[in-house]
């Protein structure tokens, strides 16, 4: 780097799934990044359990899906506070929803991590964050007698929902109190009769033993009579003794090898950026674990974040352009908060709400009912509040297939790179004119597309478009109908809002 007194351009904090992929957008983008954890070492703690179809289109936007495929299974069923949803049909390639562990997920990130050049940097937790107008500061508190400085221009808290980050930042983080006790653990069980045991319901709570490894389960169970104090420790002794509560037995549960607690805590960032501070993942948002959305929020958090702020750090878009991190993700985190609050508030024991998830479950049959509630989940339906009045804008690009001329491809083949596309695909003889300023930031693809309707997550089929500006993200930010000359005063408009100015000849 240039002597510009940064040691480097971005510090994350919080070497989970959300920081890792962070620093992976960022170093596709040519960023210099800095990692750093609080922790000695990956713990190997299973943690999350699974990954949705939105999440795994953005591993193959980036082309190493493959990777996480291979160390998870594909199953054809999600749910909605235990009541089973068909995931089957979604408007992807990927409908199915991936059942692999998070520390799965983190080894395999860190490992494509490496390859892209991210320092890591643990036992180094930051202890002090000090703004000015040149950059940031983060004291780190390491291993070593005295605290390490680290100087960059932007910090991105990914430190979890206690984030030191946010707290020094003075970032509020309002939401609602717990109100229910969980415990969790990897162990094994000899003695479990059935295959597995989802959502058992019981007078005082619920319990869960599923198998994500040959020999070990993932047990859950759910106390709706206390509130565990956030800094008691959970033991392998308390989980055992909360399912013989539940169950009458505790099925000859032995060798623990991970045991936690959560609860239904939802709170959210009052905002995701503090000048050159933000915020992202569970930092932003923490909520009750239903359905399997904290993994997947905080790996599209990133991805959202990732492509803005490396634009900024390189000068090819003003600061402003982060404002939209706020403005795009923060409604998404709100929205997630309040599914898992209602799907938190279906677990409750008693007849009242028994009768609720009847009734509740008697509506799942409807096709319309199940694809609101999976696309939500997986948010396949997502659309920011980019302007244009396409259909396709603001949401995420659906992946069709291409015939280009170097061969047959697909749209997110095309987001290999991370950089944005504009894909031409009626042979228009001015989208190169109109493009021409954003040449050193934005692939201009002609090719063709054979399917004449495009299917949209909420939408249904829409003719397919005959030029479509795709961002990193894979979200839309501008497209053309296929009966019109495309409007390269609308184009022009976007490119500048999403890529920066253009450049001048």
């Amino acid at each position: 780097m240039a002597d510009t007194g940064w040691d480097t351009d971005v510090v994350v904090a919080g070497a989970g799934p959300t920081g890792l992929m962070l620093a992976c957008e960022l170093r596709l983008a040519g960023v210099d990044v800095t990692l750093v954890d609080r922790l000695a070492q990956r713990t190997g703690e299973s943690r999350a359990g699974g990954m949705h179809c939105r999440t795994l289109e953005v591993l193959d936007q980036r082309g190493v899906l493959d990777r996480f495929l291979a160390a998870g299974d594909l199953t054809p069923v999600g749910h909605f506070s235990g009541l089973m949803l068909d995931f089957d049909g979604l408007e992807s390639r990927h409908p199915l929803p991936l059942m692999i562990l998070q520390s799965a997920v983190e080894r395999l990130l860190e490992e494509w991590a490496e390859e892209l050049g991210v320092r890591v940097r643990w036992s180094s937790e930051v202890a002090g964050v000090r703004q000015d107008d040149d950059g940031v500061s983060a004291e780190l508190r390491t291993a070593e007698a005295a605290p390490a400085l680290l100087r960059a221009r932007y910090l991105v808290g990914c430190d979890g929902g206690r984030s030191t980050v946010r707290r020094l930042s003075g970032i509020a983080f309002p939401g609602t109190p717990a109100t229910m006790t969980a415990l969790i653990g990897d162990v094994e069980l000899p003695d479990l009769p059935e295959d597995y045991i989802w959502a058992r319901r019981c007078a005082t709570g619920d319990y869960s033993a599923i198998s994500f490894e040959p020999g070990w389960y993932r047990v859950i169970t759910s106390d709706y009579d206390r509130v565990a104090d956030r800094d008691e420790p959970a033991t392998f002794e308390q989980l055992r003794r909360s399912l013989i509560r539940l169950a009458g037995t505790d099925y000859g549960m032995r060798n623990p090898r991970w045991i936690s607690r959560f609860g239904d805590a939802a709170r959210q960032a009052d905002r995701y950026r503090a000048g050159r501070v933000l915020l992202a993942g569970d930092a932003a948002h923490i909520h009750f674990p239903a359905g399997g959305q904290g993994l997947n929020t905080g790996v599209q958090d990133a991805v959202n974040l990732g492509w803005k702020l490396a634009s900024v750090v390189r000068g090819r878009a003003p600061e402003s352009l982060l404002d939209s991190y706020h403005a795009e993700r923060h409604p998404v985190g709100e929205r997630v908060l309040q599914n898992t609050r209602a799907q938190a508030a279906l677990t409750r024991p008693g007849a009242q709400t028994d009768a609720l998830r009847d009734v509740f479950g008697s509506l799942l049959v409807f096709d319309d009912v199940n694809r609101q509630l999976r696309d939500m989940l997986t948010a396949l339906d997502v659309r920011y509040p980019v302007d244009g009045g396409h259909p396709l804008a603001g949401r995420r690009v659906p992946d069709a297939g291409l015939k280009a001329p170097d061969g047959v491809t697909r749209v997110h083949e095309l987001l290999h790179a991370a950089r944005p596309v504009l894909l031409d695909l009626r042979g228009s003889t001015t989208l190169g004119t109109a493009v021409a300023g954003w040449a050193d930031r934005v692939d201009l693809v002609e090719a063709r597309c054979e399917d004449g309707h495009w299917a949209v997550p909420s939408r249904g089929e829409i003719p397919a478009p005959a030029a479509v500006l795709v961002r990193p993200d894979g979200h839309v930010a501008w497209a053309a109908d296929g009966d019109r000359t495309p409007d390269t005063t609308a184009l022009r408009t976007a490119l500048t809002t999403w890529f920066g100015p253009a450049r001048q000849r």
